[in-house]
């Protein structure tokens, strides 16, 4: 097996892979530095970061091959304003050292089970919804979800079909711009849990299968997750532009409650209103 299908989640050096990803994104330019010269690799080179964040190269070495792992929150936020990192990712860096305390994941007495209250909302809201913990698998959906993409499931992983499910990758007109933000985006909804043996495996697996995923999970980029835009291409109503909401299901170890809605009187709604009734025809 290949370096790049060995993901490592909880590795004794998860700094030094993370700042290593994200000084190779840094364009020179952008940080005030002249043109020219050879680079055997892209992004800055180490002494660059280390000179611009105000520190020594040796010490910056000692962090990137794990042999610091004690930083100060000062220092890492020196290294965040050289890297350009935005809030959230400056937040990751320093959750990497215990600089800042990571939120610890909490743990329901049956892990991912459910609220009923909230089992009851998703099939009585009438629109697409769903539940979905840390990991992004599907935990509850109604069947109006389902039938806006059958991959909306108990028991699917999304990020497993997005990468892995050519028909689920059909669904989305925009889906090379999409799953940037969704890689992201579960990077930083695991960050809480890093030690999870299923995450690793999930990670393993997605790596070894999908080029574009490993691509994406090696830039270490984050994004906190958030409602937004969706685009779908669907197969019985046509084109849908939906509003996605992702709102937090309290003392649940990390769930999330999915909802999809178009806006009102548009040709998007009608669409998700004719799904609907399919939906509901298809089970009478």
């Amino acid at each position: 097996m290949g370096a790049a299908a060995r993901p490592r989640l909880a590795v004794m050096n998860a700094l030094g892979e993370y700042l290593r990803a994200r000084r190779a994104l840094v364009d020179p330019a952008d940080v005030g530095l002249p043109p020219g010269g050879v680079r055997r690799t892209p992004g800055l080179r180490r002494e660059e970061v280390a000179t611009l964040a105000g520190i020594s190269a040796d010490y910056y070495l000692r962090l990137e091959q794990g042999r610091d792992r004690n930083p100060s929150a000062q220092v890492l936020e020196a290294i965040a304003r050289v890297l350009r990192l935005d809030s959230a990712a400056t937040h990751y860096l320093l959750g990497l050292t215990g600089a800042v305390a990571r939120p610890r994941p909490s743990r329901p007495s049956r892990r991912d089970a459910v609220p009923a209250g909230i089992r009851q909302l998703i099939d009585v809201v009438g629109l697409p919804a769903f539940v979905e913990n840390r990991r992004y698998d599907v935990l509850a959906a109604n069947r109006l979800a389902t039938a806006l993409s059958p991959a909306i499931r108990a028991g699917e992983n999304r990020l497993r079909s997005t990468f892995l499910d050519d028909a689920e990758r059909d669904l989305y007109p925009d889906w090379d711009t999409a799953i940037v933000g969704m890689v992201a985006a579960f990077r930083s909804s695991v960050a809480a849990d890093p030690d999870d043996p299923a995450l690793a495996r999930l990670v393993g697996e997605l790596s070894l299968g999908s080029e574009e995923f490993r691509r994406l999970w090696a830039r270490h980029d984050v994004k906190l997750p958030a409602g937004g835009e969706a685009r779908m291409r669907h197969p019985l109503v046509g084109p849908l532009t939906l509003r996605r909401e992702k709102l937090t299901v309290g003392d649940s170890g990390g769930q999330l409650l999915v909802m999809y809605h178009a806006e009102p009187g548009s040709e998007s709604a009608r669409s998700l209103a004719l799904l609907g009734s399919l939906a509901a025809s298809a089970e009478l």
